[in-house]
Order: C-alpha cells, then sequence, then structure tokens
C-alpha cells in the first residue's frame, strides 16, 4: 500500500473518533444555559477573614469589600484582588543593631539632635495593610514609601530631642512619637497603611567620635555627682545655721524683753517715789534718807555709836586705815592726810531731820 493510501485511512479513523457529536435543538439549548450559569458563577466571589476583597471593573478600583460573600459584575468586566491585611509586615531602618565602619551607611543613619549633636538610630517598623485599595492604587511602591516616611518621621522627632535623653529615658517617647508623625503622613498620602509600632534598636554617636563622647559623658557624670554632694552638704549645715540663727535671735529677743522689762520696772518705781515725794515731800524724803542709810550701814564692818547724842545722829560707820588708804584714786583731790589717824578727826555733824 502506498504512503498515500495510509494517510488517508488515519485521517478517516482520527475523524470517525474526533467527530463532534450532534445535538439537537434542546441539546444546543442545554448547553448554552450551562455556559451561561458559569459566566454568572465568576460573578461569586468570597473574601477571607484575614483578607480584604479590592473589586477592579475593566482594571479600574471601584470598590473594597470585607470577609464574607459578595457579587460583582461577571468575569472579565469585574474582577477581585484578595490582599491579606492582617499579616504584620516590618522594615529596617538603618543597619541593625551593630555599628559599621561603612562610612556611605553611617552617614545614611546620621542625625541632628536638638542640642546639635549627631547621633546613629536604628529601628524596626511594624505596619500592616488598613485598606487594601488605597495601598494597592493611591501610592506608588507603598513598602518603600512606608520606610521613607518612616526615616523623615524619626529624623524629625530626633532633631527635637537633646542626645543625653534620646540615648537615655526618651527612647520610648521617641519611638511614640514617631509612631504618631508617621501614621499622620500615610494618611495624609491614603496609603491604607497602619502603623503597629515603632522600636528604637540603637542610638549613638558616630563611631568615629563615641570615645570623645564617653569622656565627656564621664565628665558630666562626675560633675553631677559632685553637684549632688554639694547638695547634700547644704541640706545638712544650712538647717543647722537657720537652726543655730534661730536659737540666737530667740536669745536675744528674751534679752531684749528682760532689759525692755526690767527699765519698765525701774521708771515705774521712779514714777511711783516722785508721785509719793509731790503728795508727801517730807515724809519721802525722810523715807529715802533711812533707806540710804540702811545701804550704808549695811557695808560697814563696824560703826561707831556716840552716847552722848540722840537716835541716829550719834551713829557713825567706822572705817579701817586700810580701807581709807585704798579709797582715794589717781587724780583726786582728796588729800592722805584726811585719813590719816594721827590727827584728831573732826566731831560729826549731828544730822537733823527735817521738820514737819
Amino acid at each position: 500500500m502506498s504512503e498515500d493510501g495510509v494517510g488517508a485511512m488515519m485521517a478517516a479513523s482520527l475523524g470517525s473518533v474526533f467527530k463532534p457529536p450532534r445535538f439537537g435543538r434542546r441539546g444546543y439549548a442545554l448547553v448554552a444555559i450551562f455556559v451561561v450559569l458559569g459566566w454568572f458563577a465568576t460573578a461569586i466571589y468570597r473574601v477571607q477573614p484575614d483578607e480584604q476583597g479590592v473589586v477592579l471593573r475593566f482594571g479600574k478600583w471601584v470598590d473594597t469589600t470585607h470577609s464574607g460573600l459578595h457579587m460583582h459584575w461577571p468575569y472579565p468586566i469585574e474582577t477581585t484582588l484578595f490582599p491579606k491585611v492582617t499579616a504584620i509586615n516590618q522594615i529596617q531602618l538603618g543597619g541593625g543593631t551593630t555599628p559599621t565602619n561603612d562610612s556611605n551607611a553611617g552617614r545614611e543613619r546620621q542625625m541632628l539632635t536638638g542640642d546639635e549633636n549627631i547621633v546613629e538610630a536604628d529601628g524596626v517598623v511594624f505596619w500592616k495593610i488598613r485598606d487594601a485599595g488605597e495601598f494597592l492604587f493611591r501610592v506608588d511602591q507603598p513598602e518603600m514609601a512606608v520606610k521613607v516616611a518612616a526615616e523623615g518621621a524619626l529624623r524629625d522627632v530626633i532633631s527635637r530631642t537633646p542626645i543625653q535623653s534620646a540615648m537615655s529615658d526618651k527612647r520610648q517617647q521617641i519611638a511614640d512619637q514617631t509612631r504618631e508623625l508617621l501614621q499622620r503622613l500615610l494618611d495624609d498620602d491614603h496609603a491604607g497603611v497602619e502603623i503597629t509600632q515603632v522600636q528604637l534598636l540603637r542610638v549613638e554617636p558616630p563611631l568615629a567620635v563615641i570615645d570623645a563622647f564617653n569622656d565627656v559623658q564621664r565628665a558630666r557624670a562626675d560633675q553631677e555627682r559632685a553637684r549632688n554632694e554639694a547638695e547634700a552638704y547644704a541640706n545638712d549645715i544650712l538647717p543647722r545655721a537657720r537652726g543655730e540663727a534661730e536659737h540666737t535671735r530667740q536669745d536675744a529677743e528674751a534679752y531684749r524683753a528682760s532689759v525692755v522689762t526690767l527699765a519698765q520696772g525701774e521708771a515705774q518705781a521712779f514714777l511711783d517715789v516722785l508721785a509719793a515725794y509731790q503728795s508727801a515731800p517730807v515724809v519721802t524724803a525722810w523715807r529715802l534718807y533711812l533707806e540710804a542709810v540702811d545701804e550704808v550701814l549695811k557695808k560697814s564692818s563696824r560703826v561707831l555709836v556716840d552716847s552722848s547724842g540722840s537716835g541716829l545722829s550719834a551713829v557713825t560707820p567706822y572705817m579701817s586705815l586700810g580701807e581709807a588708804r585704798t579709797v582715794p584714786r589717781s587724780g583726786s583731790n582728796v588729800p592722805l592726810s584726811a585719813f590719816d589717824t594721827q590727827s584728831p578727826a573732826p566731831a560729826p555733824t549731828p544730822f537733823r531731820p527735817p521738820q514737819r
């Protein structure tokens, strides 16, 4: 048999195998119904709990749906994308927790603080999709946009913070302020991103100046310690000095009060004597005389009594020679002969009390 004959036989056998079936009018109608139902079935879609449905009409975003069953126009009029919106993504800021000697990488991480110092800051930004439609169609390269915005927000916050605070007690505050500022920037751009957390991994001076910076920090620590010791000494000595000053002031007040009271008492006694003298001068003078004589007699060791006299006029205080020679002072006009026991002493003049 020739080759043409063999080819004809094979074509006849294949045509008998793949020959389309013959349907009647009802069969074609059923096929059309199944095709239409299958086409309409593409309009039903299901969104999982961790997804959002982004509906596209001829490639244009028209709606965003949440978890559950939904419908849209059948394919290819409308289609749906299902991005994951609960997955937490992270973006690294800087070079990580380990400093590097690469000058270019170091300059990228360097930031100016509020007191005009330079630090290198590294951190991690955790984020997730909040609105899938905005995330896919509002911003070109949304992950890069989040990273750039995060670096700008971190630089902005550190530029308003002193270096000592940024490296010690305000790290968490800087992270919180960076998250708030970054979220505000992304919302203004309608990025459809939610920032869940910002962590600062490292805030340190550049490697080239870290030794000098550590020396400065040690000097500041010594200064702070000296200040604390001085304040402790001041807190110890000042209360004692104030107490002693208050004690001295109270003693002075007491002395002033006693002196004033004593002076007032003496003045009042003099005024009482004056009043008594003005009302009865003779009696008051005689009483004063008696009191003066009494004071003199108290100081005399011996008293001479003239028995020829009468009353107190015959009583004369006795002063020994030793006492008499010690009485005159330099410059005195009283001669020593007045105290000489060899010369006879003049007779005392009797005192006559005033007559009433």
